[in-house]
């Protein structure tokens, strides 16, 4: 029988403005709204769901203000995880939790947190590559770059890996997910009109093609206030290992996008494109060097 697996993938805007709301009651709304978003997925079956890049609140890596370490919690001891480790159980299904990570004082990571169907942590991803760059994209402020590699996690449904935004724009990351044997690559994100609309449908997809996996990547909606530096466009989506786009979601509303995945289609794909046989890794030693 076919491997089918049923995936979602949230978008969401912002609730509350750090201009009238405290941190706590930010992510709080945040967090009611996604508990919503999250029941319509059980409601459709969805058995494995990716939130937004750092889901609880506004994408606050548009200013750098220490308030935000206020934001940070343990992974994955803190109370979010702790909360969607029962949803996940509730709903018999495995999640994809981006949330900023303490990992001591002063040592903060951009993290997605892996929930198996029972709630069991299975591990977790730090973002590795960390932009500082174009207006409102501080995140050096905030994000130590990470140190746990590019694992790879296996929950009851598929073998899924993590990269987060600015990470999809280094193809080396998508590869070791491949190699070390992802069915499904997950890509949360934040990002705007202006900056990437031209490679939103063009790196995730050809990270697909290149690496024979299944791709769903999420970007939250809405201008944020106070900064309203951009606005961030949506059209979350899952791709095939041909590129194929299977489901997109609109660019400007909250909307669960729910694909359905052939997993025996990887090996299929495979079998045709030979990348993993023909790559010449004796020949790239070039470049982990920082100069050549």
């Amino acid at each position: 029988m076919p491997r089918i697996v049923r995936c979602g993938l949230i978008q969401a805007s912002n609730v509350k403005s750090p201009e009238h709301a405290s941190l706590p009651e930010i992510r709080d709304a945040m967090i009611e709204k996604h508990l919503v978003l999250i029941g319509q997925a059980a409601e459709k079956g969805v058995q494995i769901l990716s939130l937004q890049e750092l889901f609880y609140g506004p994408y606050f890596a548009a200013e750098q203000d220490t308030r935000w370490y206020q934001f940070t919690e343990r992974v994955p001891d803190g109370p979010t995880v702790k909360l969607m480790q029962d949803v996940a159980k509730k709903h018999g299904m495995a999640m994809v939790v981006p949330v900023y990570e303490e990992e001591a004082t002063g040592i903060y990571y951009n993290t997605a947190a892996v929930l198996d169907a029972d709630g069991s942590f299975l591990g977790k991803y730090r973002k590795n590559h960390i932009p500082h760059c174009l207006p409102a994209f501080w995140e050096k402020f905030y994000f130590k770059p990470g140190n746990l590699g590019y694992p790879v996690f296996r929950t009851r449904f598929a073998t899924i890996g993590v990269y987060i935004c600015y990470d999809r724009h280094f193809p080396e990351g998508g590869r070791m997910l491949g190699l070390h044997g992802a069915e499904i690559v997950f890509i949360p994100s934040a990002t705007t009109t202006g900056h990437s609309d031209n490679l939103w449908g063009i790196e995730q997809t050809s990270m697909a093609i290149a690496n024979g996996y299944y791709v769903g990547t999420n970007n939250r909606v809405g201008r944020e206030a106070p900064w309203n530096f951009g606005e961030f466009y949506g059209s979350s989506y899952f791709c095939d290992p041909y590129g194929k786009i299977l489901a997109q979601g609109s660019r400007d509303k909250d909307e669960l996008v729910v694909a359905d995945l052939d997993l025996d289609l990887i090996a299929k794909v495979r079998a045709h494109w030979q990348f993993y046989r023909d790559r010449r890794p004796d020949s790239y030693g070039d470049i982990a060097r920082d100069v050549l």
